[in-house]
């Protein structure tokens, strides 16, 4: 795919993406106007929007017309409000996300606190409501999200980045932060997408597998820019995995072995992006796209 239509593309979706959420939130005057006005204010900041273009360009990608624009807001509400409260005191206590204050910072850590909490069920409202009319649809696309985000991956990959480092099983220790707390939330939108298109059993596995290959080669290059950008270009503060000790694949295998591990693991989604029957054309674009990415 050529570079200009690549990007005509990417902003297509980046737009539909934004407008999907700008309707299908609560309007910021809903009462109590404080937390809908925060929920708003960390859905509406920007960013890639990567997770939901993942799910509206594979759902594209097949036959099926089904709109895919609740899938993919529900998936934005569940990685907005792990964002929000990863940023708290309690967690990694980070003054800054998309370019602007976290949420606690701009509101406070209790108004912050109930606009993730209040994110995560609409994201589910979302998908029960708008693939109402298919039942078994509706009932795939929850079951698929629940998992990604629940206790043995989201969550539970948080919980394990929370531990204090320990020499004892490390690389068990970060494969499984890596697959919980970025590759099930990459890899869910993929395969909730397929899934809205009409893909084939062996098209969403494809997608997911896809996904959860790029994803943790993604994670992988969000650790190398933490070591080389600026707070500036990346939205958010920098340097603090170095400061903090925390423990991530540059670390334990160093920047050469991360660098090639970010290759193998794209060359592997490429090939499951490759293997569906669809048009994935922009989706490995895309792909390819993010291992290579500067911020």
């Amino acid at each position: 795919m050529e570079a200009t239509d690549f990007q005509k593309l990417h902003e297509a979706f980046i737009l539909k993406a934004e407008r999907a959420i700008d309707s299908l939130l609560p309007p910021a005057d809903t009462h109590p106007a404080r937390l809908h006005t925060a929920m708003r204010y960390s859905m509406q900041a920007g960013g890639k929007r990567l997770r939901p273009t993942l799910c509206l360009a594979t759902a594209e990608a097949f036959s099926n017309q089904t709109d895919a624009r609740y899938a993919a807001t529900a998936v934005e509400c569940i990685h907005t409000y792990s964002l929000i409260h990863d940023d708290l005191p309690c967690m990694d206590n980070s003054d800054l996300r998309r370019g602007r204050p976290s949420c606690h910072k701009a509101f406070d850590e209790a108004t912050a606190l109930l606009a993730g909490d209040a994110l995560l069920p609409l994201s589910f409202q979302l998908l029960a409501q708008g693939y109402a009319a298919n039942a078994e649809l509706a009932r795939q696309l929850i079951i698929e999200l629940s998992i990604a985000a629940g206790s043995s991956l989201l969550v539970g990959g948080q919980a394990e980045d929370m531990q204090t480092a320990s020499t004892e099983n490390e690389e068990h220790r970060l494969e499984y932060v890596l697959q919980g707390k970025t590759a099930a939330m990459i890899a869910a939108p993929l395969a909730m997408g397929a899934m809205i298109g009409g893909g084939s059993k062996s098209d969403i596995e494809h997608c997911r597998r896809a996904g959860r290959a790029a994803g943790i080669a993604f994670q992988l290059v969000d650790d190398l820019l933490d070591q080389s950008s600026n707070a500036e270009k990346m939205g958010k503060p920098v340097g603090a995995d170095t400061h903090n000790g925390k423990f991530t694949f540059v670390r334990l295998r160093g920047v050469k072995a991360t660098e090639q591990r970010i290759q193998t693991l794209t060359e592997e989604a490429l090939k499951h992006l490759q293997a569906c029957q669809g048009k994935m054309d922009f989706l490995c674009a895309l792909v390819t796209n993010l291992a290579t990415r500067d911020r």
